[in-house]
């Protein structure tokens, strides 16, 4: 049995030990979805390229569609990344997304949904980046999984250890600012994955599209986790 039917089966047959990423309550918080791919003809350059401008994009399309959070993104082929030489590779640059995307106010709430342990973290400071980043490890009846939480507050990574026990809704950290969060409109990037393949405190969270398949075998959808209902909206 492969690990992602061995996750999915976790899920269904544990219910309760899933728990949150960020508060969210079904019967009266609504949901959008940003398209941030090509078809998106709003998304123009001037916009991508001023922070402040794609965060009051973002809050617009919040508040005008009456919705706590937006969220989606999981194997997205992206656009947004051409501001930011981060995602620039030889032969192909890397646009296809890899984690789901939380939109939200800075300082909102991060917990753990699954028991463990804390794996790694560190600042990933760089513009494009995910800034203050936290890496779980998630022991789930013998089969290992990584969770990732990047773009938060710098104060997010104080008094965290390598090995620390996590408990399911524990809060973790917070959704950081443009100032501390690799210079993007606030949200969450939450991520899993099966294995880190050495890696500490990082992880690829966006991959050339030309290699979607290879990397799916390692990066679970995270809405197995999340639970969301469907967004209300998108565009």
């Amino acid at each position: 049995m492969n690990r992602h039917t061995l996750l999915a089966d976790y899920i269904r047959n544990n219910p309760g030990a899933i728990g949150k990423v960020v508060d969210f309550d079904a019967t009266h918080d609504h949901l959008f979805q940003p398209d941030l791919t090509a078809a998106n003809n709003e998304l123009t350059a001037e916009l991508i390229n001023n922070t402040g401008l794609f965060s009051q994009w973002v809050n617009h399309k919040l508040r005008d569609n009456n919705c706590r959070y937006g969220v989606g993104g999981y194997m997205e082929h992206r656009t947004i990344y051409a501001f930011s030489s981060h995602f620039d590779t030889g032969d192909e640059p890397r646009r296809l997304h890899l984690g789901v995307d939380i939109w939200g106010d800075a300082g909102t709430p991060v917990y753990a949904p699954l028991d463990g342990i804390v794996h790694s973290y560190q600042d990933n400071n760089h513009v494009g980046d995910y800034g203050p980043t936290i890496i779980l490890q998630h022991n789930l009846n013998g089969l290992t999984l990584y969770s990732l939480y990047g773009h938060l507050t710098r104060e997010s990574l104080h008094n965290l250890s390598v090995g620390m026990p996590i408990s399911r809704n524990r809060q973790i950290a917070a959704l950081g600012n443009i100032d501390e969060n690799g210079q993007w409109p606030p949200h969450l990037h939450f991520q899993l994955m099966f294995d880190l393949e050495g890696r500490r405190g990082d992880y690829p969270g966006v991959c050339k599209f030309s290699e979607k398949e290879m990397w799916q075998q390692n990066i679970p959808d995270p809405g197995l986790i999340l639970g969301f209902p469907d967004a209300v909206n998108a565009i």
